[in-house]
């Protein structure tokens, strides 16, 4: 499986994408950081957030695309700027017709560090460690869409085999009542 991790950002919007599978290493494939300066105007820096996110997809080609679900923090023009970005990943992949699933920041932290309460450095760490890389990935927000990805790949992964059993068992179930009307 090979995930786009975005870390929304009106100014600096991490993108990374990493491919594995649960129970297997995860591997690198590209990180980077999507910026626009706070002179320009707010359509045009979406603009070019949308711009940057298509073509990532378009030369990395995900199987699905994770981003950080919004939350509430005391900087409401932080919140907005973000939420905003998170809005124009959300409908380039959909456009794509990409799988798309949020996960919260504590989400990520755990899933990385074992603990929801982990700081930047932590999770900086724990991406290191787990993709083997030889430096940490700068800046933060970069390292932070790569912890994405690992979440997703980690736990997505369980969650499709789960779907996978559940529609399997309600395809017998389904077979199993058509039999005995009959």
């Amino acid at each position: 499986m090979r995930v786009l991790g975005i870390d929304p950002g009106l100014t600096r919007c991490g993108i990374g994408v990493v491919e594995g599978e649960v129970g297997r290493p995860l591997t690198l494939v590209d990180v980077n950081v999507l910026r626009t300066s706070a002179s320009v105007h707010v359509a045009e820096r979406l603009v070019t957030i949308e711009k940057g996110i298509d073509a990532w997809i378009e030369e990395h080609r995900p199987d699905a695309v994770a981003v950080e679900r919004v939350f509430a923090r005391s900087d409401s023009s932080t919140v907005m700027g973000t939420a905003q970005a998170s809005g124009i990943a959300m409908v380039v992949a959909a456009r794509r017709g990409l799988p798309i699933a949020l996960h919260t920041p504590s989400e990520v932290k755990a899933a990385v560090s074992g603990s929801g309460r982990a700081d930047k450095a932590q999770v900086g760490a724990m991406v290191t460690r787990i993709l083997r890389l030889d430096a940490l990935p700068r800046p933060a927000d970069a390292a932070d869409a790569l912890a994405l990805a690992i979440t997703h790949i980690w736990r997505g992964g369980a969650q499709a085999r789960i779907d996978a059993a559940l529609a399997r068992q309600q395809l017998a179930l389904t077979a199993h009542q058509r039999s005995g009307r009959r």
